[in-house]
């Protein structure tokens, strides 16, 4: 389970361009410059209940998308698969030291993996 900062930083990195440029500029003062309500308020000459509207409706949206698109939650399982699959080759590697042809294959599928990651 993820805290909702971290969610709503997710959320945006997935689904923020489907957004006004309004509502990115919101979330992105808040959420990555951590400006308060008031600050933000003020940068854009509205008042800070404007402002808290916006961010919840900014939020609202992403986690609607991402209830109808899923790209958030195929991310993170295809990392959990992914750390999954590391493991098993370490054991793997690890259980037929003795079969050097085999310990070959078996790091070559894991510098893709890594490729993966560093990607």
């Amino acid at each position: 389970m993820i805290d909702k900062i971290t969610e709503a930083s997710l959320l945006y990195d997935f689904y923020g361009q489907l957004l006004t440029k309004r509502k990115q500029e919101v979330m992105r003062l808040y959420h990555e410059e951590n400006f308060s309500l008031a600050e933000i308020a003020e940068e854009f000459g509205v008042s800070r209940a404007a402002v808290y509207d916006s961010l919840k409706s900014a939020e609202k949206s992403l986690r609607e998308y991402e209830e109808k698109l899923c790209l958030v939650r195929k991310f993170m399982a295809s990392g959990e698969a992914i750390a999954r699959i590391d493991h098993m080759i370490c054991e793997l590697t690890q259980l037929y030291q003795a079969q050097p042809a085999l310990v070959a294959r078996l790091e070559k599928i894991q510098s893709v993996i890594n490729s993966l990651e560093e990607a």
